[in-house]
Formats: C-alpha cells, sequence, structure tokens
C-alpha cells in the first residue's frame, strides 16, 4: 500500500479504473473483475458520474451503481477508497456551487455511501468563479460527504490558480490530479508535472495503458476486436508504438510478468505518480494487470528513452 500526498487515504499501488463496468464490461464480469482486485489486495477504485452516458440507451451512473451494488454485497466498504468526479454528467455540467452538491447527493445514492474519499472536478469550469467551486467543495467535506477533493484536466495555471485561491481563502485544497500520462503520451511531463512537483500533489493518471495498447494485444497485421481498437490504431500503431511493444516484450520476458504491467511499473516510477488507473472488462485482464513490478534503472532508462 502507499500513501497519497497530503491525505491518509492508504491505497493499492494499482488504482482500478470504472469507466468500463456497465459498458464494454457488463454486470457479471464487473463484478468479477472487481473481486479478484479486492481478493488480491486492491482497495482504491475510480469512477465518474458520467461513465457511461456515451453508450446507446445509458444516462450515466451505471459505473458508480455497479460499485455501489458490489461494494454492499461484499460489505466492505470500509475498505475501499472511492474516487469518483463532477462536471461532465450531460445532465449535472461544469461546478456551479448547486451543482457539485446535486451531483455529489446522486453519487452517494448510487454508490451506497455515506461519503466520497477522493472528489474530482472532472475538468475545468471557467465560467464559473473558482472560489465558488472550491467554497462548494469546501462544504461538501466540512459536511463529511466527501473526504478529499481532486482536479482532472486541468491546465498548469488553473490549477496554480486554483491551489492559491485555496490558501488565500483558507479553503479545502485539490490533493491530486488526474490527466491522461503512459509511455506513448507524455505531454504531461512539460505541462503539468512542474506545477505538481512544486505544490506537492499526486498525479494518479488515466489511460496508462495507452487504452490498451500497451498491453501487447495490439501487433502489427493483428485485427482487435475493441471499442477503442479504431483509435488506438490511429493513435500508436506506427514505428514508434512497435518499437516500444518490443522494449516491453524483452523486460517482461526477462521478470517472467504481463507487459502491462512493465508499462504500469514505469509510470509508477515517475515522479508525482502515485497510483496508475488502468481497467479491465475480464478476469485475464484484471490478472495481468494487478503484479506490482519495480524495474531496475536501466529498465527504467531504456523505456523512457524511446
Amino acid at each position: 500500500m502507499i500513501t497519497l500526498a497530503n491525505t491518509n487515504l492508504n491505497v493499492h499501488p494499482l488504482c482500478l479504473g470504472g469507466n468500463v463496468f456497465g459498458f464494454s464490461a457488463d454486470v457479471d464480469n464487473s463484478e468479477i473483475v472487481l473481486n479478484y482486485y479486492f481478493d488480491n489486495g486492491g482497495n482504491f477504485i475510480d469512477t465518474a458520474d458520467m461513465y457511461s452516458q456515451w453508450a446507446p440507451g445509458h444516462v450515466g451512473g451505471e459505473s458508480e451503481t455497479i460499485i455501489g451494488n458490489w461494494m454492499k454485497k461484499r460489505g466492505n466498504r470500509s475498505q475501499m477508497v472511492i474516487a469518483t468526479k463532477v462536471a461532465k454528467l450531460d445532465t449535472r455540467p461544469g461546478l456551479k456551487p448547486a451543482n457539485i452538491k446535486a451531483a455529489c447527493d446522486e453519487s452517494l445514492k448510487r454508490l451506497q455511501t455515506d461519503f466520497i474519499d477522493l472528489y474530482y472536478a472532472h475538468q475545468d469550469d471557467p465560467d464559473t468563479p473558482i472560489e465558488e467551486t472550491l467554497g462548494a467543495f469546501d462544504e461538501l467535506i466540512k459536511a463529511g460527504k466527501v473526504r478529499y477533493i481532486a482536479a482532472s484536466n486541468f491546465t498548469a495555471e488553473r490549477l496554480q490558480e486554483s491551489l492559491d485561491v485555496s490558501v488565500k481563502l483558507n479553503l479545502s485544497s485539490y490533493v491530486a490530479c488526474q490527466d491522461q500520462y503512459n509511455l506513448m503520451d507524455r505531454e504531461y511531463e512539460k505541462t503539468l508535472m512542474p506545477t505538481l512537483k512544486a505544490n506537492g500533489l499526486s498525479q494518479i493518471p488515466f489511460y496508462g495503458l495507452a487504452r490498451g495498447f500497451l498491453t501487447g494485444k495490439y501487433r502489427p497485421g493483428v485485427t482487435v476486436e475493441s471499442v477503442r481498437a479504431t483509435g488506438v490504431a490511429n493513435s500508436y500503431a506506427n514505428d514508434r508504438g512497435w518499437a516500444m511493444l518490443e522494449k516491453l516484450d524483452q523486460i517482461a520476458k526477462d521478470k517472467n510478468t504481463s507487459i502491462a504491467s512493465i508499462a504500469l511499473a514505469w509510470l509508477r516510477a515517475q515522479p508525482t505518480v502515485s497510483a496508475p488507473i488502468a481497467s479491465a472488462t475480464k478476469l485475464e485482464q484484471i490478472k495481468e494487470l494487478m503484479p506490482v513490478i519495480e524495474l531496475t534503472s536501466p529498465e527504467l532508462q531504456l523505456l523512457t528513452n524511446s
């Protein structure tokens, strides 16, 4: 277990992504994945109120509902660290105070819990004054409905401004961030990492496996059946991507583990990163993600310089 900076939250080094629950993973497969994760020491789950409103016939909240029902069945809420988000659900958009409070209550109901461990602003809302947004989050913390707050998809400038407002007005402050970062997508190192370093915040990155590319299932000439396949092919199915997989293959072979676990190990070793997020739709996938591997300096350097 690791402790997230600025909190007393002790979490597993892999944060299980809930974006697939109720979408590409049905209820049964979602619970199989959740059970394996929990039974093997996992306790940190990431979801959002808008998961999975993009699917035909869905309205959002499907993932939270599955997680809430599962925790009730297992009777394990006190052992879990649950993160969810507000701002991107079509029926609860933005970060105005009334919307944050209403969205929080709805998430609590779906999750069947009295509190959210880590509550994210899912994206910035430039139309709402920062002090109003932070004031609403502060009220939720004081009411015991939220333990800590975090920011996702903010620019470095807006993040720093938010942190400064928290100090100036003595309001609860963001303790962590969630942004896209993996071996194939490294813009974060130039854009946000310096701000997180300067303020001692944790990064809990999404797309830790580059939307599944870094699991190794995408190979030259191989057709992958996945809702993400087209986007993955357009972004990563190129010489740089294939070269990365070759390096991951070799390290994974040497350590007798999956290439997914190696890709996540590299991510965990990067400055500011605490627990990368990765999702699984079935048992075989979560088994590949769970091993917590430590890489040597030469191995880290080999991957970093790719």
